[in-house]
């Protein structure tokens, strides 16, 4: 931009890489996923009663298939979820840059008047350096009176060429920083939109798959995956992991467990921060907010980045994480009981703390 460029049209085009940040920012566009090849059916076989106590084999097929879809689903809202938080930064990042910009233009066009102004002044004596006069004086005092002013002048003018020159390469700076956010900006937006295919896929095609189950089938599958979270807790408890635990919720922890229970019936929505609607990152990192603590957005990062503590010495407030890849995460309200957004479908609830498989412990504000 040239340096003649008037404040109006700087600010605008600060306003126009704003604007553009904001719109890369914002979530992608829906995708359509492809539906899933049907499944074998689960009609259970002439004669036969559907809610018998034994289960079917079929059943427990789609059980594990809509496990699978639905952690998926999972992994894929935490790839989303960090893919939205570096957004959010470097877009915040490129507006800061764009404001250095315009302040580094205006201060450019100020420096430049001033050299400017300097130039004309010298030309109006003649073109002789203020040293050239001073030698030329008769006038003792002068001479000395002269000598401090130059060396002031020399001095200012040194400033002034070195201010000109830092002014230009902090620009040049700004504007490889800005090229670099902007780069990364685009990346994560494209993260974004994969992984949002990714979960409107598998969520659509679990759905479709529990759409091909009859109201009876539905009910015994809800059953069997009742029955395994109650053996996977009653297996937890009796390893005596939590024999002698008497951890005691912080004032913290205390606020993060009543923020996150006040919102059970709330549905699940992946990549969703409340206040309706929450995925399950979503309610402890807001539970943890509403104490006054910041936490990582994404269960991947909670595990990442904040204290790990034994299993047996955890306390109310605490974040258990679940599975290898830390793909979910639940707020340990006591008494070996969790408050959690379970997956697409269901509601914030409480459950067994050992009804899914523990990764570990995390504690905020330790």
């Amino acid at each position: 931009m040239a340096s003649g460029t008037t404040r109006g049209g700087l600010i605008a085009a600060a306003v126009t890489v704003v604007c553009a940040v904001t719109v890369l920012a914002a979530p992608g566009t829906a995708w359509a996923g492809p539906n899933p090849a049907p499944s074998a059916s689960a009609t259970p076989a002439p004669g036969t009663t559907p809610t018998a106590p034994a289960p079917s084999k079929d059943l427990q097929a789609v059980r594990a298939q809509l496990d699978t879809l639905y952690h998926d689903a999972a992994v894929a809202t935490d790839a989303y979820n960090a893919a939205e938080e570096a957004a959010k930064k470097q877009s915040a990042a490129l507006v800061e840059l764009a404001r250095k910009i315009v302040k580094g233009r205006e201060r450019l066009a100020e420096l430049k008047t001033r050299a400017g102004a300097a130039a004309a002044a010298q030309y109006r004596t003649g073109g002789l350096p203020d040293e050239a006069h001073l030698l030329l004086s008769d006038d003792p005092q002068e001479f000395l009176d002269g000598t401090g002013r130059v060396l002031q002048g020399q001095k200012a003018t040194k400033g002034l060429l070195a201010e000109l020159t830092q002014t230009q390469q902090d620009l040049e700076q700004y504007a490889k920083d800005a090229s670099a956010q902007w780069q990364k900006l685009e990346a994560n937006r494209k993260a974004k939109a994969k992984a949002q295919k990714r979960i409107e896929q598998q969520i659509a095609a679990a759905e479709e798959l529990e759409s091909q189950l009859e109201k009876q089938e539905k009910e015994r599958l809800a059953q069997l995956e009742q029955e395994a979270a109650r053996q996977a807790q009653t297996a937890w408890l009796d390893t005596g992991v939590l024999k002698g635990a008497q951890g005691k919720a912080t004032t913290q922890g205390a606020k993060a467990v009543r923020f996150a229970t006040a919102q059970m019936g709330k549905p699940y929505e992946w990549g969703a921060e409340g206040p309706k609607t929450f995925d399950c990152s979503g309610l402890t990192s807001q539970a943890w907010a509403h104490a006054g603590v910041p936490v990582p957005r994404t269960s991947q990062e909670q595990w990442k980045q904040l204290p790990h503590v034994a299993v047996e010495d955890m306390r109310p407030g605490d974040l258990i994480i679940y599975f290898k890849d830390a793909s979910h995460v639940a707020l340990y309200v006591g008494d070996g009981t969790i408050v959690h957004a379970p997956r697409p479908g269901r509601t914030v609830t409480l459950a067994g703390a050992g009804s899914m498989p523990i990764l570990g412990v995390v504690r905020p504000g330790a």
